[in-house]
């Protein structure tokens, strides 16, 4: 090759290079710009929390914040915004009334919230306490005839004893050494079960089955559980079934431990404790299928445009409270990145899509559905065409602390990249990759096809000591710094995967789930 030639080609790849990286500091510039200056993560964690109030799977308060979350998308210029019908989910449920309170021997309205799924009284119901001791299911039979209209509890030890920890934490620079040392696990090996363990369990499932049927055959009023937390924390949980062939149950109320222990005391002390409450809840059956939110900017490469990125969060919540933390703030994060990009003028070359989660608390429904739909089926490994165009997953689930890094799902490939991505953010404390996997959440349904999908790494916060399903889970418990840097990173790494010539690397093929 002439020499002449030669240096002119080096000297206009160069040029191209640095053309390229200038572009993607500009890039990276207007979006830590609009992220971090002209943020509107808040506005929009308002309307998911506050005005849409609780999310619980197929409740109003979720398609009210579905359908705030698809007429936001089309304001932002998205393409393609709707609610997507993933499949049958069962009845919805919300609390409309909730009051309880001891009236002897002196008056004390307690904290408790209904559990899902479960009805209400009826209107006003008034009654004595009454403990039941039962250990086994033969041990109901004392207490046949002698319940109808009372206010049952089981002799519960409680711990809501101080911890002396705090409540709210981040991650130290320890912990996220040791996470970005780590290797990968090795395989598992299945744990062999113990008679005893099994017979354990069964006997616990059979008493609570046999308590269930026992409460409505006997016709009592209401039923008081402990719930775990404390300080007037309740992480509350549900009573029943929401598949709509589901059979009826009392009604049941999730009582702050310091309120349970406190009524079980007296009552154990011989002291009368009579109570009130007043608890309305309505079932909904008129629209039993589940749906997620799904909107997108499209991509503008004529060779990659079919390809996607896709980002998420699930948006249904617990009822206790409005879900801001669990998971208000990975959707409105993810909602900003989408606000971001748009903004900023970006038009990506492959096509970027949100996915909001529906039912992620009652099992991953909502993702685990669209994968099936979509992508293929995890128990066969049947692939579908879609399955190969999608680059990468990234996911925000465990509260409203900042991001820290990602973890890799075992996706060592991927290390290298990230690392380089998350370069500029070393200043916000962002920069760990661990090898590590995460759970609990809806990475998992892409991952379970061979998707490259991950979960970002975030500080602790209170998340599992205060908010996680809980009635703390409010607005108020929202860091408003974290969430911005957040949505930051999360649309600096959207940008990259779509503008990247090649797609992010994958792992082999799960093998086919095995009975």
């Amino acid at each position: 090759m002439n020499r002449k030639i030669f240096y002119a080609l080096l000297l206009s790849a160069v040029t191209t290079l640095s053309a390229f990286a200038q572009t993607d500091q500009q890039m990276l510039d207007r979006i830590k710009e609009e992220g971090l200056n002209k943020s509107e993560v808040m506005q929009t964690a308002f309307y998911l929390t506050d005005v849409s109030g609780p999310r619980l799977a197929n409740s109003p308060g979720l398609k009210r914040a579905q359908d705030w979350a698809v007429n936001q998308l089309k304001t932002w210029g998205m393409v393609k915004a709707t609610r997507e019908p993933w499949g049958k989910f069962g009845k919805g449920w919300e609390v409309q009334k909730n009051y309880a309170a001891i009236t002897a021997p002196y008056y004390h309205a307690i904290v408790a919230i209904p559990k899902a799924w479960t009805p209400g009284t009826n209107g006003p119901v008034k009654g004595n306490v009454v403990l039941i001791k039962a250990d086994s299911v033969s041990d109901l039979d004392k207490y046949k005839g002698t319940l109808k209209g009372k206010i049952v509890m089981l002799d519960v030890k409680g711990n809501v004893e101080n911890t002396f920890r705090p409540d709210a934490t981040r991650l130290t620079d320890s912990a996220l050494t040791a996470m970005a040392n780590a290797t990968p696990a090795p395989a598992r090996q299945q744990r062999r079960a113990t008679t005893g363990g099994r017979g354990s369990l069964a006997s616990m499932l059979a008493l609570r089955s046999a308590l269930s049927k026992f409460y409505v055959q006997e016709g009592v009023a209401l039923v008081l559980s402990q719930a775990r937390g404390t300080d007037g924390t309740v992480f509350t949980t549900n009573g029943a079934s929401y598949a709509d062939t589901a059979k009826t149950v009392a009604p049941e109320l999730e009582t702050s431990g310091e309120d349970y222990q406190r009524i079980l005391r007296l009552v154990k002390a011989g002291i009368k404790v009579e109570m009130e409450a007043d608890i309305k809840t309505q079932f909904l059956t008129n629209d039993l299928q589940g749906y997620d939110v799904v909107g997108e900017i499209p991509g503008t490469d004529s060779k990659l445009k079919d390809q996607l990125v896709i980002i998420g969060g699930h948006l249904d919540s617990w009822h206790a409270a409005t879900g801001a933390t669990d998971n208000a703030a990975g959707s409105a994060v993810m909602l900003e990145t989408m606000r971001i990009l748009k903004r900023v003028g970006f038009k990506p070359r492959r096509t970027i899509r949100i996915v909001l989660w529906s039912s992620e608390e009652q099992g991953l429904w909502g993702s685990r559905y669209y994968v099936l739909n979509h992508f293929g089926d995890p128990k066969t490994m049947v692939l579908k065409p879609e399955q190969a165009k999608v680059s990468a997953y990234y996911n925000l689930d465990n509260g409203t602390g900042k991001i820290r890094g990602v973890y890799l799902q075992g996706n060592q490939a991927a290390g290298p990249i990230f690392q380089q991505w998350l370069a500029p953010f070393k200043d916000m404390g962002a920069g760990t990759i661990t090898i590590n996997n995460t759970g609990g959440t809806d990475h998992l349904s892409f991952d379970a096809v061979g998707i490259p999908g991950f979960q970002f790494i975030q500080d602790n916060m209170d998340y599992s000591t205060r908010t996680h399903h809980s009635n703390q889970d409010t607005y108020d418990k929202l860091s408003e710094a974290d969430l911005k840097q957040a949505a930051t990173i999360t649309a600096w790494f959207v940008y990259n995967t779509s503008q990247r010539d090649e797609m992010m690397p994958r792992k082999p093929l799960p093998e086919v789930a095995k009975n």
